[in-house]
């Protein structure tokens, strides 16, 4: 994918077009880490952060109730 880079305000940047942060899985205020490598190359990383019990313990509730019927079949 090639990108041309702009002019923003008094920096210079890359436009992420909405195909892209698709692709890439990405959102407006996400962080991402950039590295620079020897030759000039750079590497974007997303940083997703790790999910909670919280969230892990919602997401396990959920399938249990939506496949209850196949788990029960299963046991």
């Amino acid at each position: 994918m090639l990108k041309t880079i702009s002019k923003v305000g008094n920096s210079q940047g890359i436009i992420f077009d909405t195909a892209l942060m698709e692709l890439a899985h990405l959102r407006t205020g996400d962080e991402v880490n950039v590295e620079v490598h020897e030759g000039g190359t750079i590497t974007i990383t997303p940083l997703r952060k790790e999910p909670s019990r919280e969230e892990i313990s919602k997401a396990i509730k959920g399938t249990m109730k939506d496949y209850a019927r196949t788990m029960r079949r299963l046991a």
